[in-house]
């Protein structure tokens, strides 16, 4: 999405949220010199910012107490096993896979996350240790199918296009051709 249409969207709905502004920074950040067009339309989101037509979405407004509760348990665990295993777990899969699995609990207040916390301490630990369990259990027993995998928000553009060359050259081996004089 280009900055001119980003800052339309912005002005049409009257915010702008995380994702528009993300969009806006790569795009200067990558762009080597922006337009006339780009620069206006800037201009015309920081006054509409400045004016309050336009409020920024802060990035955070809650949290999901639940996924703090489960990373509590998963790191105990997992830490145990590691401890007195020779295996290697993985945190982020088992955590994702207990939180797929369990109710979420928001809160934007600390007085809401405090009810949340003791709440589920009161009426869900045992479903979340359960749910823990059953991940750590699955993440035991699952085969290394693809080693080669990276962690969301790691890869860039240039190893995205390797991986892209590597799936054709083994999925597709006569596709790419020696490229030679023309005829």
């Amino acid at each position: 999405m280009s900055i001119e249409k980003i800052v339309e969207q912005a002005l049409q709905d009257g915010y702008l949220t995380p994702a528009m502004e993300a969009e806006v920074g790569r795009i200067c950040d990558t762009a080597s010199e922006l337009s006339i067009e780009e620069y206006m339309a800037l201009d015309r989101l920081m006054g509409a910012l400045l004016t309050g037509e336009v409020v920024a979405v802060p990035r955070k407004q809650f949290i999901n107490v639940m996924e703090e509760l489960v990373l509590t348990e998963a790191i105990a665990r997992v830490a145990e096993i590691e401890a007195t295993s020779d295996r290697t777990l993985d945190l982020g899969d088992i955590a994702a896979y207990a939180l797929n699995r369990l109710p979420p609990l928001y809160a934007t207040t600390e007085e809401g996350a405090n009810y949340q916390r003791q709440r589920a301490k009161e009426e869900l630990q045992a479903l979340i240790a359960q749910q823990v369990g059953e991940a750590i259990a699955r993440n035991l027993d699952r085969p290394e199918f693809f080693p080669e995998r990276q962690v969301i928000g790691k890869s860039s553009g240039d190893e995205i296009l390797t991986q892209v060359s590597a799936l054709l050259q083994a999925y597709a081996p006569g596709y790419e051709q020696p490229t030679g004089p023309a005829n």
